[in-house]
């Protein structure tokens, strides 16, 4: 992820029903960091648009939700997160499948026994809280996603680390 920023991407974040809040914050975390002297960084939640949402699910089916507007907005040097509470979201998983095939990095945050979405090829990276209590996935993907923020913001406090020869 942090290569990804330190090129210019976009974090595009999404999911449906619960975790489509989750992705709201996700999104402001990165873009608006509460803590004092850390770095913005570009990112956007998917589901934050509800004229969008709606409009796209109203004439193309709601699995079609997220790979319609990363059609339209991402580009392959961006990230996409989707984030699925059983792993078995059609719209989450229809998202990664776009964003994969435009070359975006894919990461995937599940729960329960990851679903459709955990043997996908369309993910790069699987981040599972294996748990079939609702609660405690809730629990452990808001401190998966803030891991993620910390680690980013890590490789960008070291000087150099993410110059190319050192990265690639």
């Amino acid at each position: 992820m942090a290569v990804r920023f330190h090129r210019g991407g976009t974090l595009v974040v999404f999911g449906a029903g619960g975790p489509s809040a989750d992705a709201q914050h996700v999104a402001v975390e990165f873009v608006h960091p509460v803590i004092v002297g850390k770095r913005a960084l570009p990112a956007i939640s998917l589901t934050a648009d509800v004229a969008t949402v709606t409009g796209i699910a109203e004439r193309e089916g709601i699995d079609a939700i997220f790979a319609h507007q990363l059609r339209y907005l991402a580009g392959p040097a961006d990230i996409a997160l989707g984030i699925s509470a059983d792993g078995d979201s059609g719209s989450v998983l229809a998202g990664l499948e776009t964003a994969k095939s435009l070359g975006l990095l894919t990461i995937a945050l599940v729960g329960g026994r990851g679903g459709r979405i955990a043997t996908s090829n369309a993910v790069d990276h699987l981040l599972a809280a294996t748990s079939d209590d609702p609660r405690v996935v809730k629990e452990i993907h808001v401190t998966t996603y803030h891991i993620l923020w910390e680690l980013v913001h890590v490789f960008f406090e070291q000087p150099g680390v993410l110059d190319p020869g050192i990265v690639t």
